[in-house]
């Protein structure tokens, strides 16, 4: 196996396979590169946030696996925070996360094939005091033949419903086929109720459109507005992270206007030299993420 020694920000890491492929024609060099050159923007979205990590470590061909206990490995120089689990399928009361704070620990992640990070909608203090969320999100995935571009439709109508409750609201898309809207707010601990009445009242407003019910059955052809990633157990893929399939693309955020003008999924498929030519272009789309606070009604 080979590796090599590289010094970031002080901290020596012994990074391996630089050439093996993780995705079909992009290699896990490229994929640290890639996290190394979107760090300015994707730290502060991670920041404080207990991360899970999806790793490939055969590539996205292979298997994965998610984790979200530190490995025996981890370097002590890496945040952890321990972190209440109730319920949780290892069988421990407690996790130790990692907390993505800085740039050898997001190389640290990307060398061992973390291609995915998700995190809570809630931080974590430096003594592991474990806060009320500071964040909405709404999940909108289109349920075939709908695509995309209905969930663009969706998320216009989504972000109408917020601003008449006085809060604005900020799109990515996941990654994938669907996308995410954002809400910064004042810490609260209603936000899973507040979430899930807003996605029951869009619902009840355009039944031809759109689904507040988990069911997968009533999907078909519609848009399903999951408010459930407000459940302070659960996570969303952190802005800017990689997500595994066929090519490398990435959860990007988006103008309102691209989401108003989408004819086409294609429209709304970022690979990660185009994240990076975006952010140079447009910076932090989501930055009004990290200050803006907004109290819910």
């Amino acid at each position: 196996m080979s590796s090599r020694k590289v010094e970031v920000d002080g901290r020596l890491l012994s990074l391996s396979n630089l050439d093996k492929d993780l995705y079909p024609d992009f290699t896990k060099g490229e994929v640290i590169d890639y996290y190394a050159r979107v760090a300015p923007v994707l730290l502060p979205h991670l920041k404080d946030r207990p991360a899970t990590r999806i790793r490939w470590p055969d590539g996205v061909r292979g298997g994965r696996f998610f984790e979200k206990n530190a490995p025996s490995h981890t370097p002590d120089w890496v945040r952890t925070a321990t972190i209440p689990t109730p319920g949780s399928s290892t069988g421990r009361d407690t996790l130790d996360f990692v907390v993505v704070d800085d740039l050898p620990t997001l190389v640290w992640c990307a060398n061992l094939a973390a291609l995915e990070l998700h995190v809570p909608q809630w931080k974590v203090g430096p003594r592991g005091k474990v806060h009320d969320p500071d964040l909405v999100v709404f999940d909108l995935d289109p349920g075939a033949p709908a695509t995309i571009v209905e969930a663009c439709e969706v998320a216009g109508l989504l972000r109408d419903l917020l601003a008449e409750d006085g809060l604005e609201s900020y799109p990515k898309t996941s990654g994938k086929k669907g996308l995410h809207l954002y809400v910064p707010i004042k810490e609260s601990g209603r936000t899973s109720d507040y979430a899930k009445a807003a996605a029951q009242r869009l619902a009840e407003e355009h039944r031809d459109l759109i689904v507040a019910k988990m069911d997968k059955k009533l999907r078909t052809g519609k848009v399903f507005v999951d408010w459930s990633q407000n459940n302070p157990a659960k996570t969303t893929v952190a802005p800017y992270s990689l997500r595994a399939a066929d090519s490398p693309s990435v959860s990007t955020p988006l103008t309102w206007d691209e989401l108003t003008s989408c004819g086409d999924a294609a429209d709304l498929a970022f690979t990660p030299e185009e994240v990076l030519d975006r952010i140079d272009e447009h910076g932090d789309l989501l930055g009004p993420l990290l200050g803006d606070r907004q109290a819910l009604p």
